[in-house]
């Protein structure tokens, strides 16, 4: 008799331990699952530095610190200018706020060849030479390479709107200068979709 009612009571033990068992488990999935989504959730919002790393690195040119500064492009000269770094606010690459211009590094480089034009309503032509800066990092440089017979055009075509009086004195060539910069920055934003030039200088200059 004792052993016919044992029998019946062991099953709904084994039951209830199989029950206590698989809810344990499916317990134990959600918490991971949730735990891996939380993690996906943060990554993707850039709660992490992974994710705050990657929507950092837009791909555009970024701003080089004069404490970052590296040796100068070739044929260039490295360093510090006066009006170089502030002139980017002039062409909308104003530096962040509270960051004055002079924190940042300027690279040089000169464009190779002469430019030649005429003057505007004049007999007399201008050559000159040119050579621009850039507060930003190589990717200005490389770009302004890569799109050189754009450039070198939009650089001809302000040079033959320039009049005699305007290259016979320092305000003119002054003036001259901003429009160069604009010209270059207007293609470049043009092509790549980001100027960078903050300035250009005049390695020679002649009329004749």
């Amino acid at each position: 008799m004792s052993d016919t009612k044992e029998t019946p009571d062991a099953a709904p033990k084994k039951k209830g331990k199989m029950k206590t068992i698989l809810i344990g488990g499916v317990a134990l999935l959600v918490l991971v699952g949730g735990g891996v989504g939380a993690g996906v959730y943060a990554s993707n919002a850039g709660l992490l530095g992974g994710g705050h790393a990657a929507a950092a690195d837009d791909g555009k040119p970024k701003l080089v610190p004069k404490s970052e500064q590296k040796h100068a492009t070739e044929g260039g000269e490295g360093g510090g200018h006066g009006g170089d770094e502030a002139a980017p606010e002039n062409h909308g690459m104003k530096p962040p706020a509270g960051q004055g211009g002079d924190k940042y590094a300027s690279t040089y480089y000169p464009l190779e060849k002469d430019f030649t034009s005429n003057l505007q309503d004049s007999v007399h032509f201008v050559q000159v030479g040119v050579a621009v800066s850039t507060p930003y990092d190589d990717t200005v440089i490389t770009n302004l390479k890569t799109n050189d017979i754009a450039v070198r055009s939009a650089i001809l075509m302000a040079l033959g709107d320039t009049t005699e009086e305007q290259v016979m004195s320092s305000d003119g060539k002054r003036q001259l200068q901003v429009r160069l910069a604009k010209a270059i920055n207007d293609t470049l934003k043009q092509k790549e979709g980001f100027g960078g030039i903050g300035n250009v200088y005049f390695t020679s200059f002649v009329v004749q």
